[in-house]
């Protein structure tokens, strides 16, 4: 499995623990692996540092996140598909080491296949005034 593809399985994984309840985070991630038939070690390895990692700097993204946004507007009118693309790209922006253009480009192609019209447009906006 490439990085764009685990990329895409870590994005669906924080998408759906937007949109649901849970009790355990390290659970549902087991849960994912299996419904996922993920056994890729790699893949596995990427996605559980992932949402650990957003879980563990929730505040810190959440802030990244109003802080970039328009004065009008708030985090809670953000759709929950863009919302857990931008907490993706942040983590990766902030505590990996992985080239900020490599992760904007993914974010954006997130955006493009999931998300609405506007939200390649909106997400590389958070994402560039993020990096500046």
């Amino acid at each position: 499995m490439n990085r764009t593809a685990i990329r895409e399985k870590a994005f669906k994984l924080i998408y759906s623990l937007e949109i649901q309840k849970y009790n355990s985070l390290q659970e549902q991630i087991d849960l994912y692996f299996e419904s996922e038939n993920i056994v890729d070690l790699e893949a596995k390895e990427y996605i559980q540092d992932a949402v650990l990692g957003i879980e563990d700097n929730k505040k810190e993204i959440v802030e990244l996140i109003e802080k970039n946004l328009k004065s009008e507007w708030k985090i809670e009118r953000i759709s929950k598909i863009d919302l857990a693309i931008l907490k993706l790209a942040i983590y990766e922006i902030k505590y990996k080491d992985i080239p900020f253009k490599v992760v904007i480009n993914e974010a954006v192609e997130l955006a493009k296949k999931y998300g609405e019209d506007t939200s390649k447009n909106f997400v590389n906006g958070i994402l560039a005034s993020v990096v500046n």
